[in-house]
């Protein structure tokens, strides 16, 4: 970091963050052009993300479920009506799914140009904008150098990662929410810090217990009956949404993941009582525990702000879907900002220690962070920017791109998870074989719906792609054939073409009634 005149790089400080006295030791902001910093990290993140997500789309690496469900409601939105997905059932209003009407904002954008792209380019500008005030907030309190590493860390870290590399979901809206948030704490500005987590309320659910965790920070550190007030808003807002309002737009009138939240035990109090313990078997959850405060060095916990993580951390570690649990997927991009927020907070009272085994001990935590993010990258798909298969164009994905221009625009269409999101801008799209089977997630061993869509697109070597394993999704090969075999003998359909492995077929007659 070199010496803390190296940092002072202008002649006045920044105004100081509480009322003790200006150290002239505390690293100074240059007045010049210092939003070239945080600017200039935010659009090279976009870059990078933009490009990732848009080439795992343009190779056929995107998924239905999620970015093809997400794009239907969007879709929706933007042609004014309620944000039905055929991908998640028959009518299904996806505000019954997850409370997420924060996705309308998409809809203009959408409307001029409807794409999955659309989706995948403004979550690569939201998770990108999100540095910003981390990295402001860093320069302003540890000096310019430690704000690159903590933008570094943030941008490439694993959490981020894992959301860029799957797909698109709503969650994306509230990492700058909790970033600005975390920034506005840590200068004592309580209302703006609430102003930014309110919104919350309308990305997620479960979010209203993050505005419930920054509620409570604000009744510890400054206005009581202000924070009080945000944490009862957070935690009221939440249960309506669970208990009222899901259940409401969702056509079997419940909450539609409320399976994850079952008791882990036979009893209430015994679940409350090995809660703890829960939370930390099998070893993967103690993993992903680990893995969040790792590339912060875990001097990251020593900071109150890192408090703001329990929300999410506790219901994923509680859930009964193993999926929560992992380090895959986008369920850990909303705890990045915290964690590098109370990295810089940490950090901060050391940086204004004129003490040089003070700026040792900054020095070493800020090489840490690089090198854990540098350690982790290639686990974790931004390091798919630099493999050579993401600038190829395999024989299978040009067969795939000429199968599906035979399909006419407003078209029905039963398709392969990964041919999905190639058809949903254009078409009704749902998938193949039918999923979910009235209208129950992850149940693939009873029968399922015989299709009734106008065109059927099958892949049976779907390309390998984060964070799925080779295969077909989510029925096992042997039945997907099954169900495919049944499309030409009994229901109706012909084989239209077929190349590489990819089948389009064509429904040559109405299917009757009976199975």
């Amino acid at each position: 970091m070199g010496t803390i005149a190296d940092q002072r790089v202008g002649r006045s400080a920044q105004p100081p963050i509480t009322p003790a006295p200006t150290d002239s030791r505390i690293p100074r902001v240059r007045l010049g052009r210092p939003a070239l910093l945080w600017w200039g990290w935010a659009a090279a993140l976009f870059l990078l993300y933009a490009t990732v997500s848009g080439r795992r789309q343009a190779l056929v690496r995107t998924t239905g479920y999620d970015l093809g469900i997400f794009e239907q409601a969007v879709r929706a939105y933007a042609h004014l009506h309620a944000p039905v997905a055929p991908l998640r059932g028959d009518g299904f209003n996806l505000l019954g799914d997850h409370f997420h009407p924060v996705l309308a904002v998409l809809a203009p954008l959408y409307r001029l140009f409807p794409s999955p792209y659309t989706l995948l380019v403004a979550q690569a500008a939201l998770l990108a904008l999100a540095v910003v005030p981390l990295a402001r907030q860093a320069a302003r309190v540890l000096g310019r150098r430690a704000a690159h590493v903590i933008a570094f860390g943030y941008g490439l870290s694993w959490g981020i990662a894992s959301a860029v590399g799957f797909d698109f979901h709503e969650v994306c809206f509230a990492v700058p929410l909790v970033s600005y948030a975390l920034e506005a704490l840590a200068r004592r500005r309580w209302r703006r810090a609430l102003a930014w987590a309110v919104p919350l309320l309308l990305v997620k659910e479960d979010l209203g217990l993050t505005l419930a965790a920054i509620g409570a920070y604000v009744a510890w550190r400054g206005p009581r009956r202000l924070g009080i007030a945000a944490a009862a808003t957070g935690l009221v807002g939440s249960a309506l949404e669970f208990k009222v309002l899901m259940p409401f737009f969702n056509p079997a009138g419940t909450y539609a993941h409320a399976a994850n939240l079952a008791p882990a035990h036979h009893s209430l109090l015994t679940t409350l009582a090995l809660a703890p313990l829960d939370a930390v078997r099998p070893e993967v959850k103690a993993t992903t525990l680990v893995l969040v405060f790792a590339p912060a060095a875990l001097i990251a916990l020593r900071s109150p702000l890192a408090l703001i993580a329990l929300p999410t951390l506790g219901w994923r570690m509680l859930s009964t879907n193993v999926f929560h649990w992992g380090t895959a997927f986008h369920y850990t991009a909303v705890l990045m900002p915290v964690v590098f927020a109370a990295l810089t907070d940490v950090l901060r009272p050391y940086a204004a220690d004129g003490n040089p085994l003070a700026r040792r001990h900054v020095r070493a935590s800020l090489v840490t962070t690089l090198a854990v993010t540098l350690v982790l990258i290639p686990s974790f798909p931004l390091a798919q920017i630099a493999h050579r298969s993401t600038w190829r164009t395999t024989p299978h994905i040009a067969a795939v791109r000429d199968l599906l221009r035979r399909i006419p625009d407003g078209a029905t269409v039963a398709a392969s998870n990964r041919l999905v999101p190639q058809l949903t801008s254009r078409t009704t799209a749902v998938l193949f074989p039918t999923y979910p089977a009235h209208g129950k997630l992850y149940e693939t061993d009873g029968p399922v719906p015989r299709p009734n869509a106008q065109w059927i697109a099958y892949d049976r070597v779907p390309p390998e792609s984060w964070p799925y394993p080779p295969g077909p999704w989510p029925y096992p090969a042997p039945r997907q054939e099954q169900e495919y075999a049944l499309a030409l003998a009994k229901y109706g359909y012909v084989r239209v073409a077929e190349a590489d492995g990819v089948s389009l077929l064509r429904r040559a007659q109405t299917p009757s009634r009976t199975h």
